[in-house]
């Protein structure tokens, strides 16, 4: 996996919480999006691609910092 298909994947990822978040009326801070970012990590019914598991982990641990 190279580092700038990881990093499209992250914002990729974000940049849906983000949309998802808005759509739903709630304010897309940090702290709220590294939980439901976690929420959808946590949903082991929904099947994804290594990938999109390594993006959304690096990306709650970027959005931890």
């Amino acid at each position: 996996m190279k580092a700038n298909e990881l990093y499209n994947e992250m914002c990729r990822v974000v940049g849906d919480m983000v949309f998802t978040l808005h759509d739903a009326g709630i304010e897309s801070k940090q702290m709220v999006i590294a939980d439901a970012l976690r929420t959808v990590l946590a949903n082991k019914k929904i099947e994804r691609s290594e990938l999109m598991i390594k993006a959304i982990e690096c990306s709650v641990r970027t959005l931890d910092r």
